[in-house]
């Protein structure tokens, strides 16, 4: 060997020792970076604002594996901010652990080992530290994705008409045969491989438009088998079922990665001679044709496996999540929830109780403390805290069958399933008033009492898109069917008429405001009773309406007080 020919090795070796210095020194700088994130978002709030369509597309995941389990329905999650509550909770790395998570918020657990497995994972995860990086590590490869979840990417493939691939095969096989045929008859050779050229050129052309949407789909299971290496590495006796589930994923899904790079490359690789040399090798073998059609019948019959490595890997995520969630709380409490038959199915009311419970989402939240047997009305004046307090009941009693963390000091309760019928409007589109979509709301919550399972059902204002009499008539008894053993009914009413017809089977609570200076101070504290205080003539009085019209209010109000009968 030559002394030219030993330094030109020499160099080789050094731009190949160099490359890979640098691609070490760059993946070394992004795990950095990584950690410095994870550490800096570990006990605060997600700061992602997710769009309305990106929402919907991490609700399929939930539409999907739902099946006949009872959920949070439309109304209640909407009626209750749900989609806030998931956007702070959301600090998950991965598609699949932000999936996952909406799907724990959007169905809630009435199974005691489900949520004990949970909450001790929870806890795991919030006292080891080097752990729990570990796993967002390994599972950020699997990134996420602003138009589409990754999950929508994998059903996706489902619409993929099937076809063969014997087409490309014989095509490509036409030009290797050119090829060969160059070095015996030149000529014959040429026009050969010139024809199979044109020919694959026009083939390739029209049917890799039909497979160009799908290549993301190929990819996001690439990513998920990438984690699933990382995953493979972890040794930690904690996880280890999940670990298995994603060991029997990758697995399974091991010979799909054969070759994968030439359907993966062909939307990261767009300029240069690599890209000019890769796309005439495809148009003249076909490969990336062959390959994923290839990859498409390996994912069939396997998506099940595909499908519970995304949930391990999710879950993890997504718990990892919840502990940060706590570290974020000033206090919270994990719930004591029972399934007891003989609380769950008496004759006697299933029970609620929650001390100093506060709203998240609230800066320098009022926590507030209720002990029930049977159904509340809640009476006060406008903004003076109602509402705040029954979303925030309703808010803890999913939260504790969820993420099994509600804000508050204790939480005891059976397992219930949550309906609300607060924050409605009318349906424009559908052309249906107010009134319209306001008892339809209401009638789905009496036809799911039916069930004779726990049901906790919160309602704002009871009827307010119609007129006094009739509202008050129909909204006790629409109250009063709801007191049944199963049920825990809560409403919120101006009504003060209501909390005297329902004495017998509503407790009473109240909210109020004091006048103070010409100013109106709330306290936002829950209070036994109903409300006794009326100031809204007097809040007029404060914001300057005419003195005229506030005599005049005033003596109509109390001659009505005294006669019953309203005069000109």
């Amino acid at each position: 060997m030559t002394e030219q020919s030993i330094t030109i090795m020499l160099i080789i070796l050094a731009i190949f020792l160099g490359a890979a210095w640098i691609l070490w020194r760059d993946k070394e700088k992004r795990k950095k970076w990584f950690l410095t994130k994870v550490r800096k978002m570990w006990g605060s709030v997600a700061d992602r604002e997710y769009t309305e369509p990106e929402l919907v597309s991490i609700s399929h995941y939930t539409r999907k594996h739902q099946g006949s389990r009872f959920a949070i329905d439309d109304i209640t999650w909407n009626d209750l901010d749900m989609d806030k509550i998931f956007m702070v909770l959301n600090t998950t790395v991965s598609s699949c652990g932000e999936d996952v998570l909406y799907h724990m918020l959007r169905v809630p657990e009435f199974d005691p080992d489900t949520l004990q497995k949970r909450e001790e994972l929870i806890e795991y995860f919030r006292s080891h530290q080097k752990e729990r990086e570990e796993i967002q590590q390994v599972v950020r490869e699997v990134r996420k994705f602003s138009s589409m979840s990754l999950s929508d990417y994998i059903y996706v493939l489902k619409d993929v008409e099937r076809k063969g691939d014997i087409k490309y095969k014989l095509m490509a096989l036409v030009n290797v045969i050119a090829i060969g045929l160059l070095l015996i008859n030149p000529l014959a050779g040429g026009i050969l491989l010139f024809i199979g050229i044109f020919m694959n050129g026009l083939v390739h052309m029209k049917d890799s438009k039909k497979i160009e949407p799908y290549l993301n789909c190929m990819i996001c299971i690439l990513r998920l088998l990438r984690a699933a290496d990382g995953f493979e590495k972890i040794k930690n006796p904690t996880i280890q079922s999940y670990l298995d589930r994603i060991k029997k994923g990758r697995k399974t899904m091991q010979n799909f990665r054969r070759g994968a790079w030439l359907v993966a490359s062909t939307n990261s690789v767009q300029d240069g001679l690599e890209a000019f040399v890769i796309s005439y090798l495809k148009i003249l073998f076909m490969v990336d044709m062959i390959k994923f059609y290839s990859m498409l019948k390996y994912v069939d019959g396997r998506e099940a496996e595909i499908e519970d490595m995304f949930a391990a890997m999710g879950e993890l995520d997504a718990l990892i999540a919840i502990a940060s969630f706590r570290e974020f709380l000033p206090y919270y409490c994990v719930p004591e929830l029972s399934d007891s038959p003989s609380e769950s199915c008496s004759q006697e009311h299933i029970s609620f109780r929650a001390e100093n419970m506060y709203h998240p989402l609230i800066p320098d939240p009022v926590a507030n403390s209720i002990h029930i047997h049977q159904g509340v009305l809640v009476t006060g004046s406008n903004a003076s805290g109602k509402s705040t307090f029954l979303k925030t009941l309703a808010l803890n009693a999913i939260l504790a069958q969820t993420i099994h963390t509600c804000t508050c000091h204790a939480y005891q309760s059976v397992y219930l399933k949550v309906m609300t019928s607060m924050a409605l409007r009318d349906n424009l589109e559908g052309g249906e008033s107010y009134f319209i979509v306001e008892i339809k709301s209401l009638q789905r919550i009496l036809k799911e009492c039916e069930k004779k399972q726990p049901v906790l059902c919160i309602v704002d204002e009871v009827l307010r898109g119609t007129n006094t009499i009739e509202r008050i008539a129909a909204s006790s008894q629409i109250l009063r069917s709801l007191c049944k053993p199963h049920v825990l009914p809560l409403a919120a009413t101006h009504d003060i008429e209501l909390s005297y017809i329902l004495e017998d089977c509503y407790s009473n609570y109240h909210f109020e405001e004091e006048i103070r200076d010409h100013d109106v101070v709330f306290n936002y504290l829950l209070k036994q009773g109903r409300a006794t205080t009326r100031n809204a003539i007097r809040l007029l009085e404060i914001i300057g309406y005419d003195p005229e019209i506030i005599k005049d209010a005033q003596e109509m109000a109390k001659r009505f007080e005294e006669t019953g009968v309203w005069k000109n």
